[in-house]
């Protein structure tokens, strides 16, 4: 009963924001991370940024920068589950990524995995890209096999 009781507080509070004339998309985003979260029962941080996310393994104490090459896996889903992107030992510079991915791979060594919950301002934005929506926010499983600066 509980949980339903706070989810519905969340989700009004979110059709409140989306009313307003000039919608602060973090603020609907933060509030759609925390019900998301609740409703999974995630056990994770929020950054300065708004970047929600859980280390499941914290790998190794060298961490990648964001002028590192990086190798990960990952599969990237929207909120309702559904998995637009997915990849086994892709590598990169971590510069090259958006911006939640810059952040959090910073928080993990080699070996590492971290589920992220990216507002849009730190995925997209307004713009989307493909079959990501505007102003949607993503979640990504990500393991860091192993990074070169």
């Amino acid at each position: 009963m509980r949980i339903t009781t706070i989810i519905s507080f969340l989700f009004l509070t979110l059709v409140i924001l989306s009313c307003k004339k000039d919608v602060n998309q973090p603020e609907v985003d933060h509030v759609l991370i925390e019900a998301y979260a609740i409703e999974n029962e995630l056990d994770g941080q929020f950054t300065s940024t708004g970047l929600y996310y859980i280390i499941e393994e914290p790998g190794a104490n060298d961490h990648p920068t964001i002028n590192s090459q990086v190798t990960v896996s990952y599969v990237g889903y929207t909120l309702n589950g559904v998995v637009f992107d997915e990849n086994e030992y892709i590598t990169f510079g971590l510069f090259q990524v958006i911006k939640g991915w810059q952040e959090g791979l910073q928080l993990l060594g080699e070996g590492g995995k971290i589920q992220l919950i990216i507002p849009s301002g730190l995925a997209y934005g307004t713009n989307g890209s493909g079959s990501i929506g505007s102003d949607e926010v993503l979640a990504f499983d990500i393991t860091l096999h192993y990074f070169q600066d």
